[in-house]
Parts: structure tokens; C-alpha cells; sequence
């Protein structure tokens, strides 16, 4: 029995739409949406490339009209509408986005401008288009969820010095005479944390203002994606996973596990019941706390500079 058979027997028809879906996770939530009756629009920036893996997922025994493909460029606002009207004519609605495009780490390692900024309009600005453009889709379905395929790398309050969080994510004011925090969240003021970092960038200043040095660019367009899930969450079904360290061309096929599992956390969390969790980052199946990526950074700092050294 299929999960969407298990958790939403109510359902007639779920339509999705996957991003980067040619290869890799993207591919395999495709492939795994589709084994639970979905129909499922496969994107991808390359025609050919999108066309070929759709074909390749209806050899492997799918069903041709539960794998649909359309062209999609997610920095383009012109190919994310013709996206948004092709879902409106065809479907009429959209009941699922798992969103996973993201820039290589491979691109990342050196601290340029210009992939800065293609990593912050890929990772964050592009996963703001698309949800601006789709909403009234989400809007019409009577159970819609957004699931971003984000990282441990972004978690919130371990990527900015305590000065810069404060100061733009939350608002700080006095208790019983102890600093308490308190979540004060927008769009806006995601924004001024990305603008600042990359102008901090810009002048040679991360290291100085407390940023993260090594992979800064994904951490922080990471971390954005997380905060904006946050702000999302009381209209909709969103959730944030990091699905692990899987063997893909993104990570020079290194890692822990293949791409088909690190699939299978994101499907969970687009096939949640109605009355499920919102508005949570997960690291696989788990809801993640500050004490667990506390220690899982602090493990992986004390490797990155051993091994630097």
C-alpha cells in the first residue's frame, strides 16, 4: 500500500511540481511522488536533459501520464509564470512543491562575487519567486504543502553573529531583568541579513562580523530558505529537511547515503496528513532542535580546522 493510500485516502488527484528534477534527489522525488499516484511535473532548466528523465522514470515502469514535463528557469520570472500558467490550464490547481535547486558546493568553495550571488538568487531569491508565482495554485488546493530541500548548514541562529541576529531577526527586550528573544520574522528583514552578508562579502569582512567562512554563501542562502519556511508556515504546510549527505553530482558523488533515500525525507513531509507539523526544519525524519545541530557544528568545525591545519 502507497503512503499517499495511508495518509490521504480522502484525495482523488495530488499534482506536484519538482524543481532540478533531472537529476539526482530531485529525480528520485519525482520517481517516489509518482509511486503514490501523484501526477508530477518534472522541471528542469535543460529541455533535453528534462525530457530524457522523464523518459527514463516512464521505462522504469510509471505510468506516462503521471510524469509530465516543463521546461523551468528557476532565476527567470518569465519561464516561472509560463510555469505558473501551464499548471493553471492543466490542473487547476497545486497541491505539492518540493523545491530543491540549489548551486553546487563544487562552485562554492571559492568566495566569489558573482557565485555568491548566483547561490543567493538559485538557493533563496528563486525559492521566493516560485512560491510568489504558484500561491494562488497552492491556494486552491484543499491540503497544500511546501516541502524545501534545504541543509544543516542554514540552521537559523548558528550562521550570524549574536549582534546581527538580534538586531535584524529578532527583537530584544528586558524580562524579570534576563535578555529574552522572541521571533520577528519578515521578508524584509531576511533580506537586510543576505544584503549585509554580501556586502560584508564585498569588503572582506566575514571573518570580522562573524559570518560563516567556509561555504558561507550556501550557509547563508540556506538559512534565508529556512527563515522564509517559518514565515510561510501559518498559511500553508511547510517544512524545511536536510536530507543528509547523499552521493550526488552536487557533492562529487561522495556521501552516506544515495540519492533515492535522501528522497524518501522530503516525500514524508510532502505526504504528511492534513493535521501534521509546519513551519519545523527537519534533518531526515526528525524535528531538529538548537542542541543537535549545536553539536553537529561544533563537531564539524573542530574537523574543518583540523584539517585546514
Amino acid at each position: 500500500m502507497g503512503i499517499l493510500s495511508r495518509l490521504a485516502p480522502c484525495m482523488v488527484t495530488w499534482y506536484a511540481v519538482v524543481t532540478g528534477a533531472n537529476r539526482g534527489i530531485g529525480l528520485e522525488i519525482c520517481r517516489q511522488l509518482a509511486s503514490n499516484g501523484i501526477v508530477v511535473l518534472l522541471t528542469s532548466r535543460d529541455e533535453k536533459r528534462g525530457l530524457e528523465a522523464v523518459q527514463n522514470l516512464v521505462s522504469s515502469g510509471l505510468s506516462h501520464g503521471l510524469v509530465v514535463f516543463h521546461q523551468l528557469d528557476v532565476v527567470d520570472p518569465d519561464s516561472i509564470a509560463s510555469l505558473a500558467e501551464f499548471i493553471k490550464s492543466q490542473f487547476g490547481k497545486l497541491d505539492i512543491l518540493p523545491d530543491g535547486v540549489q548551486v553546487s558546493w563544487n562552485e562554492l568553495a571559492r568566495q566569489e562575487i558573482d557565485l555568491t550571488e548566483k547561490c543567493l538568487d538559485t538557493n533563496y531569491y528563486a525559492a521566493k519567486r516560485m512560491v510568489e508565482a504558484l500561491l494562488p495554485l497552492l491556494a486552491s488546493s484543499d491540503s497544500a504543502r511546501i516541502v524545501n530541500v534545504s541543509s544543516g548548514m542554514g540552521y537559523l541562529q548558528l550562521c550570524l553573529n549574536s549582534e546581527v541576529l538580534c538586531l535584524i531577526l529578532f527583537r530584544k527586550f528586558q524580562v524579570n531583568g534576563q535578555k529574552e528573544y522572541y521571533e520577528n520574522l519578515c521578508e524584509e528583514r531576511i533580506d537586510e541579513v543576505v544584503n549585509k552578508f554580501l556586502n560584508d562579502l564585498k569588503e572582506d569582512k566575514l571573518e570580522e562580523n562573524g559570518w560563516p567562512i567556509h561555504c558561507s554563501a550556501y550557509t547563508i542562502s540556506k538559512a534565508a530558505l529556512n527563515a522564509y519556511t517559518r514565515i510561510l508556515y501559518p498559511s500553508f504546510r511547510v517544512n524545511c529537511v536536510c536530507p543528509g549527505f547523499c552521493k550526488t553530482d552536487m557533492t562529487n558523488n561522495v556521501g552516506m547515503l544515495t540519492a533515492a533515500q535522501g528522497a524518501e525525507y522530503p516525500v514524508r513531509l510532502a505526504l504528511l496528513p492534513s493535521d501534521g507539523p509546519s513551519g519545523c526544519f527537519f534533518v531526515q525524519k526528525e524535528i531538529c532542535n538548537f542542541l543537535t545541530i549545536f553539536t553537529f557544528f561544533t563537531f564539524s568545525t573542530l574537523l574543518y580546522r583540523i584539517y585546514k591545519k
